[in-house]
């Protein structure tokens, strides 16, 4: 720390090109940790899945419906534990933009399979005991001011009821939380009974198979088993772990992992040019400073040491406040409304960004610092 004020002269050298310089270090960095929350928000079922679930859907296609007479078989499968099944609906509420996550199911099973879904005993019976009733996450129930005892219409572009009427009517009994921060709490769950009953096309067909296996270990074995159960038959099957069945759903979007890291990369390399330019200018403009430096005792490491020192000096400060920032509006909120099932920095990404502040000091400051390093005293003098 003797040098801080040694190291600041010189930054402080060229005001104006040192704040620009940090304002381009801090736009990397407030465009990292933001990226970083909206990956999370894509990501974290994929993070989150159950290393015991598999999912089973039609081969095909996850459109293509599978009959429901596919349960009692999967569940006789050598490793099963128990077996559930959920169908895409497709539906919004008040205007299309108005879209999330809508599943029938059969309630209590479903309560088993997926315990990090968090609800009180009295919401667990009166889903049960309410035919019309959904459960709904508090994430979306926060979105849309929805309460225990709302009457809700979703209008779904996929199911019809047998009276042609595509707007079906649910009453909200529970609203259920995570048991993990990041677990998603934007979805609509409602009793398949109750849509089976009321469409007016695919009775005793659903979508996918949500299967808990008792040995996770065993997870490539049963999933095969399950496959050759209906191997050669009308409706083939493709079994899968949960979370790859959700990767694979994400990436119907595209792949945002690569899309976010490349728009990251893109920045970062730009501003590694721009605080590398800096760098230079700034060994160039002080070379007989330099010399002096060496003339009165600095080593050449000491002079080496002071120029990476402001080459850290401006990647942390830059960084610092950049992240502190990007931190900050983040906690501001999803900015999709609410769609999102999660939206925070996960804690290792600071890690990640002090790994890039370190990387950039040195990438930036490095051959500005050799070339300080060998500068001959008399040679410097003279320039």
């Amino acid at each position: 720390m003797k040098f801080f004020r040694l190291l600041w002269s010189g930054l402080m050298r060229k005001k104006l090109r040192t704040v620009l310089t940090i304002l381009s270090i801090l736009v990397a960095f407030v465009l990292f940790a933001y990226l970083s929350a909206i990956h999370t928000g894509f990501s974290i079922g994929v993070e989150l899945a159950g290393q015991d679930r598999l999912i089973t859907r039609h081969k095909v296609s996850l459109i293509q419906l599978l009959p429901e007479a596919h349960q009692e078989e999967i569940q006789r499968i050598e490793g099963v534990e128990s077996v559930i099944h959920m169908t895409w609906f497709g539906g919004t509420y008040q205007k299309p933009s108005n879209f999330f996550a809508q599943m029938p199911t059969d309630p209590e099973p479903f309560l088993d399979m997926f315990p990090e879904y968090i609800i009180d005993d009295e919401e667990r019976r009166s889903w049960l005991e309410t035919r019309t009733g959904a459960m709904v996450g508090s994430k979306l129930a926060e979105r849309f001011g929805w309460k225990v005892g709302d009457r809700v219409p979703i209008d779904s572009q996929l199911w019809g009821q047998k009276d042609g009427n595509r707007v079906w009517e649910f009453d909200i009994v529970a609203v259920y939380d995570g048991a993990e921060s990041g677990t998603d709490t934007t979805q609509f769950f409602f009793r398949y009974d109750y849509f089976d009953e009321a469409r007016g096309f695919g009775d005793g067909l659903v979508g996918w198979y949500t299967v808990r296996i008792k040995d996770p270990g065993r997870a490539a074995e049963i999933a095969r088993a399950i496959d050759a159960q209906f191997a050669n038959s009308p409706n083939e099957t493709k079994t899968e772990p949960e979370g790859a069945f959700i990767q694979g759903f994400a990436n119907q979007m595209g792949n945002i992992g690569l899309i976010l890291t490349l728009i990251v990369g893109a920045v970062f390399f730009t501003i590694l040019l721009v605080t590398a330019n800096t760098m230079a200018y700034t060994v160039r403009e002080r070379t007989s400073e330099l010399a002096v430096l060496k003339a009165i005792g600095f080593t050449d490491r000491g002079v080496l040491g002071l120029v990476l020192g402001e080459s850290f000096m401006l990647s942390v400060i830059g960084g610092g406040i950049g992240l502190a920032l990007g931190w900050f509006m983040v906690s501001l909120g999803d900015p999709s409304g609410g769609a999102l099932p999660s939206f925070y920095i996960p804690g290792r990404n600071y890690l990640i960004a002090a790994a890039l502040i370190v990387a950039l000091a040195l990438a930036a400051g490095s051959l500005p610092a050799l070339e300080a390093k060998r500068l001959q005293i008399a040679d410097a003098l003279r320039r």
